[in-house]
This record gives C-alpha cells, structure tokens and sequence, in this order.
C-alpha cells in the first residue's frame, strides 16, 4: 500500500509541474490540450480562458495536497497542518469543480463528453462535501473513506493524460473523436473503483488488527 501511495504522489506531482508549464509559465493557448481543442472548434472566448486558469491552479492545489491529507504520519505528526492542508485543499475542489462544470458544456465529442466530464465535477463536489460533514460530525473514519474517494476523483487529472497518450497511440488521432468520449467515463470511474477496493481493504486490515 506504501508503494502504490508513493507511486500515486510521484504521479500527482509530475503532473501538477506539467501543468504549470503549459499553462501558467508558458501561453496557455499554446498548449496541446487547447491547440488540439482549436482543431476541432473556430474559437474559445475569454471566460473559458478565465474558467481554464480557475480550473488548472485550484486543481494543481488539490492534486498536490491530496496525498499529504491522506498520509496517516502527516496527520498523526501535527494535527493543526493537517487540518489547514485540509481546508486549502476543500478550497482546491471546490473552485476547481465549479470551473471544472462550466469547462464541462464544451468538452470536445459531443454529449457523451459533457455527461462524463460534468458527471465528475458533480461527484467531486458532493464526496468533498460528504467528507467535510463527517469530519464536523468528529466521524473520522466515515471522513476518511470519502476523502479517499474524492481523491480518486482529483486523481482524474492524472490518468486523463494517461488514457489521452494511450488511445492516440492505440486508435491514432484521426478516430479521437470516437475515443475522447470514452476517456471522459475511463479517466475517473475505474479510480472510483479502486478507491472503493482501498477502502475495502483498509477495513480488512482494521478488522484484523482488531482480532
């Protein structure tokens, strides 16, 4: 489990720096993912720009924070950083998901890309916000088990752009519009259910702990 946690944080980082190239030290319009949006669509007015910046930044917070919210020694050793990681990183999917909806309606494939991508923003929402109830309830492990399943939901900037890569190189970009709607639904519910198999399996290793 150590392993694959610092397999998942090397991932997040990597790319939140990639992500903060393109888009923030370098033009955002010329980035891959806006240039290949611009091949499909004449142009993108200046409040997607805006929601884009929005989205990007409070995402790049909570990718990068999510890990140290989840490690139980970051929490055991102070409690007080724990709790402000935890607020910045509330703040992170809340300005990321409401950007992240609105960037959703013009999601590149049509309907099946919209649904998929608006479907993830609305899910990201309403785990953060099922995670800050129990924690207010002093519910700590119910807390835990949402904050597990609403980074799965943040780790979707990960593996977009590893489905992105794969497909192209499987299926070959003239059939992107075939497989851009299929990454919509690829890149955050099969993280929903290895979230769920971490939570199952955390509870397995409480239990024994406890016989």
């Amino acid at each position: 489990m150590k392993k694959l946690t610092l397999l998942f944080s090397c991932l997040a980082i990597g790319i939140a720096g990639y992500s903060i190239v393109q888009y923030l030290i370098m033009d955002a319009h010329q980035a891959g993912f806006v240039r290949m949006k611009l091949m499909f669509i004449d142009t993108l007015d200046s409040h997607w720009y805006t929601l884009l910046y929005i989205h990007i930044v409070f995402s790049i917070v909570a990718l990068v924070i999510g890990p140290f919210t989840l490690s139980s020694k970051f929490r055991e050793k102070n409690r007080k950083r724990h709790r402000i990681a935890g607020k910045v990183y509330v703040i992170g999917i809340l300005f990321g998901s409401i950007a992240g909806l609105y960037l959703a309606f013009y999601a590149t494939g049509g309907f099946v890309s919209q649904l998929g991508f608006s479907l993830l923003a609305i899910f990201w929402i309403i785990t953060g916000y099922q995670a800050v109830t129990k924690i207010k309830k002093h519910n700590v492990y119910e807390h835990q088990k949402w904050m597990i399943r609403n980074y799965s939901l943040t780790f979707a900037a990960v593996t977009l752009r590893i489905w992105l890569p794969l497909f192209t190189a499987l299926f070959g970009f003239e059939n992107f519009m075939i497989s851009y709607p299929i990454i919509s639904w690829l890149c955050w519910v099969p993280n929903l259910i290895v979230a769920q198999w971490i939570i199952g399996r955390t509870l397995q290793e409480r239990s024994t702990i406890v016989k």
